[in-house]
This record gives C-alpha cells, structure tokens and sequence, in this order.
C-alpha cells in the first residue's frame, strides 16, 4: 500500500503573507496520557476487534496533530511501576488489556513510535520515576509490583509509594529500565517525569538513608545530590549508546524563589528538592520541559529564569490546556496564546501542551487557533549541535510525476547517509525563499516519496527542492530546485 500525506497547505492556493514571518523551528508537543486511559486507550483491548478499535483511536490523534503541524508527542510509556512496552522488569499497565502483566495483543509503544514517524512526529517516551502508586494498585498488582520484588528500594509516604531515590539501588533500578527502552526502541527521546521527591517532601521516610548515606551534608542537599547524580548517570549512558536520543524531563513550572516574585509557593528547588538548573549547567539535560500551568507573574518571569539558566539547551514550556475547563480554572484562549507569543519571542523552543485531549476536543477554540494561525505551516525541529553539528549531505533533486488527481514526488537518498529526515520545500514563483516558513511543504518525512492533491483545473508552476536532516536535526544545503508545471492538457 503507497503512503499518502496529505498536505495542509493547498498548493494551488494562493498564499497571504503575514505580518509576522510565522516561526520556522520550534517544538510543537502534547503530552498524550495512558494513566487511566485519560488521553488513550479509550478502552482495554480484550478481543480482536477492541484491539483494532484502540489502534485506529491513537491513530486518528495523530492524524488531528499531524493536520495541526505539532510534530512531537510525548507519550506516557511508564505509569506507576507499570508501562506499555514489552519488558522484563516490569509489568504491562492494565489499562490496555484489562489486567496487569498482559500486553493487548500488540506492543502499544513499538505501534505508536512507527505510526508517529510516518506522520513526521517525533515520539518521546514520557517516564513516570519515582511514583508507585496506591495501597490499592500495589495489591492489584500482586508479586508483579515493584513493592513486592523490590521491597528495599520502596518507601510509603502518605498513603501510596515511591522508589526511594537515597537507596543506592534505585539508580541501578531505574537504570536497568532505561537501556531496556533505549535499546529495544526506535524512540527520539526519553523525558523524565516526576523525578523528584514527593509532596509534603519533608516528611519524606528517608531519615536512616540520611543517616547511613548523608555524609554530613544537609538532608535537603543530600535529596537533591540523589537526584542529580542519577541524571547525570542515565544521561551519559543514554549518550554512550545512541546520542541522538534526547534526554528531558518535566520539573515543576518554578524553579526556586526569584527576586521578582519572592513568595513563588511551591519551587522544584526548595520544595520536592528537584535542582535541574545543575542538569543544565553539566549538560545532562538536552530540554527542559517546566510544568508552567500559571498565569502572568507565575508565568512570564519563570520563562525568563530557566532561559537564563539553560546553558544554551531547550527551553520548551509545558502550558496548562486543561486549565481552560470550567471544573479547573477557566481560562480564556487568550490566557494561552499570550504565554505561546511570550515563549516564542523571549527565547523559548516551543510548548508542550497538557493534556492531549483539551487540544483535540477544541477546548474554547484552542485546536483551531493552533491550527489555523499559530501553526499554519509546519516548523522544523531546534537543532541540537552540542551533541553533534555534522551536516549531512542533501539528496540530489526531487522527481515529479502526475499521477492522476496527484503529484507524486520522489528522490534517492543521499548516498553514506544513514538516518535522515527530510524536509520538502515549494515554491510558486521560480525560485524558493528557504527562510519562510510558508514554503516548507512538509519536514519529518522518512520515506522517500511523498503523494500531494493538487488541483488539476488550473495551470500552474511549481518549483521543489529539498534537504536532508540527521537526528540532530542538523540540515543539509537545499538540493537542486525541480520546476514542474502542471497542465490539464498533456504537454
């Protein structure tokens, strides 16, 4: 079966320019939730036509994001001690088949990561640390339960559980789960979620591992040197293996008190003892993805302060979608699109949204906004250069053939290139502006041909070209311009 992408812009449309040239790189995210099956599966998959149904549903969310021009998905791969890949260690969630240990007839994360990258999105695997869940889930869960086969590792705290990151083995454990994710699957990046201690974090059980492992140093020190000497351990195991695979995480949207705004409440820093300042500084984070779900001096400093700390790495706000609902705070839509303009014009590299479903369902407009004007036309990925900045060498021109009420378009792949993307420019006039985001046709594209509608009443000519790439989103020179004219009548 060919593949066909179907192409937002109508190519024989006539484009408005904007006032404001519309942002060629970002990242343009969604956080799509398994817990509870809350973004998806609407439903467990207990026989065949079930499992087929909660394909076609994720299926159709990426198509919706496909049509938006997002182009990363985070997808929530471990939930509580339980996940959705086929592993080892521990057990399948039973929100896709309905019981613990028990995959639905398919692996949902292997089906979602090719899915994804058909449709040029990248695909991170969205990882729940430390959090075990209730007294309930752990007894559900019976001697499948991180509890029962790790009990030292585990600690109770106001009535669910955690991995206790000041037991030694914790990191070890954790670890032991990342090189099976990032061994066994084509994922983009890996994005750390809870990697902190609880709420009511002063409470925390911890007093004989301070004790035994403190060394003197501060508790609240102590907790947070747990913490990052696990980053920075994953982050170069991660690198040493396959260093295109992004590394982030999801910290609370404050980082600590700033003079601005002195009486900030809940920080990562000074309040679940989450220092993510010290992972970019090292370098052991490639994107910090901060849980912004505030409004105006809750937001707007904060943006500032973890761009000032980024030591050049992403800095991409997680905004608060659901905050939009009347049973939540009731935003307007503006609320949201003033904290995109803000991101995007004090040095952001995108938002991330939560959750999927507020976006999808056109929460008070939102889908369509984003649709229809933040993002009109695609954008390609920021590129990474401090994990390499090679430049790959670009295919050599683009072939066009018709193909009934289609164009279909074609190229080889550069030669002594191994993983590339590409990126497919057009034009109306003789030549293309590169620079314009409104002449990017589609980016992301894995395969080597792609099919476009065209309207084959009208005469018209149409200049291609395209590049090529590599995982770090480094890309390559334009390759030769193609001019093709479509005509109603064979020329």
């Amino acid at each position: 079966m060919r593949k066909y992408y179907w192409i937002i812009v109508f190519l024989y449309s006539i484009q408005i320019i904007n006032a404001v040239e519309p942002i060629k790189r970002e990242i343009r995210g969604v956080w799509l939730t398994t817990i509870y099956g809350l973004d998806w599966p609407h439903q467990p998959a207990k026989t065949e036509d079930t499992r087929i149904k909660q394909q076609q549903d994720v299926c159709e969310i990426l198509d919706r994001l496909q049509e938006a021009n997002f182009n990363t998905v985070f997808l929530q791969v471990r939930m509580r001690g339980d996940v959705i890949w086929r592993s080892a260690i521990e057990p399948a969630s039973k929100t896709f088949s309905g019981k613990y240990g028990l995959l639905p007839g398919y692996d949902p994360l292997a089906f979602v990561i090719e899915e994804c990258h058909k449709r040029g999105l990248e695909c991170h695997a969205w990882f729940v640390t430390f959090p075990l869940g209730t007294d309930k889930s752990v007894k559900e869960q019976g001697k499948l339960s991180v509890v029962k086969r790790h009990p030292k590792l585990c600690k109770r705290h106001n009535g669910e559980w955690y991995l206790d990151p000041g037991v030694p083995g914790t990191m070890d454990y954790i670890l032991s789960l990342v090189k099976e994710l990032v061994n066994g699957y084509d994922i983009d990046g890996i994005h750390f979620d809870y990697v902190r201690y609880p709420e009511q974090a002063k409470s925390f059980p911890d007093k004989i591992q301070y004790r035994k492992y403190g060394k003197k140093l501060p508790i609240a020190d102590w907790r947070r040197k747990n913490i990052n000497e696990m980053m920075s351990c994953i982050y170069d195991w991660i690198k040493s293996v396959k260093p295109w695979v992004q590394v982030s995480s999801s910290p609370l949207g404050k980082y600590s008190r700033i003079k601005r705004v002195p009486n900030a409440g809940w920080t990562a820093y000074e309040s679940v003892y989450q220092d993510p300042k010290v992972w970019l500084q090292e370098g052991k984070q490639d994107m910090i993805v901060p849980m912004m779900y505030y409004l105006h001096d809750n937001f707007f400093p904060f943006v500032d302060n973890w761009v000032e700390n980024s030591n050049g790495r992403l800095v991409v706000p997680g905004l608060g979608a659901y905050r939009m609902l009347k049973e939540e705070a009731d935003w307007a839509i503006t609320d949201i699109t003033d904290q995109i303009d803000y991101s995007r014009y004090n040095n952001g590299a995108g938002c991330v949204f939560f959750r999927c479903t507020n976006v999808l369902e056109n929460t008070k407009g939102l889908y369509d906004e984003l649709k229809y004007n933040y993002y009109k036309y695609p954008a390609q990925l920021p590129a990474l250069p401090w994990l390499d900045n090679t430049v790959p060498t670009a295919p050599k021109e683009i072939k066009v053939e018709r193909c009934g009420n289609e164009l279909r378009l074609f190229w080889q792949k550069p030669d002594s290139v191994k993983e590339v993307t590409y990126t497919v420019y057009y034009s109306l006039k003789d030549s293309i502006d590169i620079a314009s985001a409104q002449n990017i046709l589609m980016t992301g594209i894995r395969d080597t041909s792609i099919y476009l509608p065209v309207d084959t009443t009208e005469e018209r000519g149409y200049t291609f070209s395209i590049s090529s790439s590599s995982r770090f989103h480094i890309e390559s020179e334009l390759s030769k311009e193609t001019y093709y004219y479509l005509s109603k009548y064979p020329k």
